[in-house]
């Protein structure tokens, strides 16, 4: 076994029930001496260690997660930090958060102390760096631990869950076609990294599929790039006449940059955000947006992680959850 062995491991290798271990590790009188036996034969041959600690807080309902968030400046994964940390209370743990704020260091200092505090498992949308100092430290606690939104170790050590981000371009990519598109570019997200390679896969794939030739003009992911990149689309690239933006502040910012040379967005220029957070809705022109679900995707990852911790329901190795192209003012909607 490459993991630390759980209660329900122990059940199964001594054939009775998660509540028998229970009452065993209780050491309570109802239970038969020949099948108490028999647990802690199991217990032996299996090498399970009781948290006296984790079962108390357990027993308490009461329980640490770990939460460990790269930007948390950016709505888009505030929003999944509340919906995480909301779902977790309504099942009665805590939540730990740390924002690590793209730094590989800091994010192994703030799992190490996470797992010194004795929380009971972590989710992590990961930095991008040395990526051993964290999950090393995590592999050898042998805490329940998964990646989300970003995977930066194999997916079979670690799970991972995110959007279908290659989906996500791709409804972007066909709409822009179906409005009249003929030369489409995307641009942010920081070349080398999977993140920026799924949130393209569906836009390069569409275009090949056309005939049409990509235009990629990578950046960090912020409004200021944004800005930018609306006077190179101009004076370099006037040809372009739809954008698909990394995230949904590339394209704020790009909508603010039209705005200054007098570029009218829908008309000369047609722009997809994505992430669909709040200000998208609410900016002008409203901008086209792919939703990826991300309160209902934070609830999710809450209660898969506390499948795996409370009944040893271990998820698959990757899981994309469906995501939906909201069409407003900024592609002429």
């Amino acid at each position: 076994m490459d993991r630390r062995p759980t209660i329900i491991d122990v059940a199964k290798h001594a054939g009775v029930s998660k509540s028998t271990v229970s009452l065993v590790l209780q050491n309570s009188p109802l239970v038969k001496a020949e099948t108490r036996e028999d647990v802690r034969r199991a217990m032996a041959d299996l090498g399970y260690v009781y948290n006296r600690s984790a079962a108390n807080l357990r027993s308490s309902n009461a329980g640490l997660i770990g939460l460990v968030i790269n930007d948390l400046r950016n709505p888009f994964f505030t929003e999944f930090a509340t919906s995480v940390q909301m779902a977790l209370s309504a099942r009665g743990y805590a939540t730990v958060l740390a924002n690590t704020d793209e730094s590989p260091v800091l994010q192994a200092q703030v799992t190490s102390a996470m797992i010194e505090h004795g929380v009971a498992a972590l989710i992590l949308s990961p930095a991008y760096g040395d990526e051993q100092a964290t999950f090393g430290a995590i592999s050898r606690a042998g805490i329940p631990a998964m990646q989300v939104l970003r995977q930066v170790v194999p997916a079979d050590r670690f799970p991972f869950a995110a959007p279908d981000y290659e989906s996500g371009s791709r409804l972007a990519t066909e709409h822009l076609l179906v409005q009249g598109a003929r030369r489409i570019a995307f641009v942010g997200g920081l070349e080398g990294r999977s993140v920026t390679q799924r949130r393209m896969s569906g836009y390069l794939a569409v275009l090949a599929e056309a005939g049409l030739s990509p235009l990629v003009l990578p950046g960090r992911p912020g409004r200021v790039f944004g800005r930018e990149v609306a006077r190179q689309l101009a004076g370099e690239f006037p040809e372009v006449d739809a954008v698909i933006c990394f995230n949904d502040l590339v394209a704020l910012g790009l909508l603010s940059g039209c705005a200054e040379i007098g570029r009218r967005v829908g008309f000369d220029l047609m722009v997809v955000g994505f992430d669909d957070i709040e200000d998208c809705a609410q900016v002008w022109p409203a901008l086209t947006s792919v939703s990826c679900g991300i309160a209902g995707f934070g609830q999710t990852c809450a209660e898969t992680v506390l499948a795996w911790l409370e009944d040893g329901k271990v998820p698959p190795p990757e899981t994309l959850s469906p995501v939906e192209l909201i069409r407003r003012a900024s592609t002429r909607d």
